[in-house]
């Protein structure tokens, strides 16, 4: 069962933020296998999101961001979006591909709901995600 509601017939989206052209397959596969429905937007780094945001009628459900990008990394990609007041309530999981303690603390103290490690499969990272999604993303 997931815990997301579309106010009207708005549906579901999500935004991953990764310069890495093969996690964005396999995240988009993992999101349909958990739930076909949602729309899911990519941006190849923090400047291309921040741009996608200047629409002010784009509004993801959640945002999941990785850490290691060119141009804008994830932490400073995080900063700028908790400044736009629109998007400040939107839960935003960070994403890499090791976990270190005091970017996980870093992240969460800047306004990240949760720090997900990029797991080796599709079927651990569906899981991920279906948890996140279920605690995080607030009923419309």
């Amino acid at each position: 069962m997931i815990n997301l509601r579309s106010t009207g017939n708005e549906p579901l989206q999500c935004l991953l933020i990764d310069d890495d052209v093969d996690d964005q397959e396999i995240f988009f596969m993992a999101l349909q296998e958990y739930n076909a429905s949602i729309l899911c937007h990519f941006a190849g780094d923090g400047v291309i999101a921040l741009d996608k945001f200047s629409d002010n009628s784009f509004l993801p459900n959640c945002i999941f961001i990785d850490i290691n990008m060119p141009r804008m990394n994830g932490v400073e990609c995080l900063e700028e979006i908790k400044k736009i007041e629109r998007l400040r309530c939107i839960p935003i999981c960070m994403m890499s591909t090791s976990v270190d303690p005091n970017m996980v603390a870093q992240t969460k103290a800047l306004g990240a709901a949760d720090f997900i490690v990029k797991p080796p499969s599709i079927s651990i990272l569906t899981e991920l995600l279906r948890q996140f999604i279920v605690l995080n993303v607030p009923l419309a």
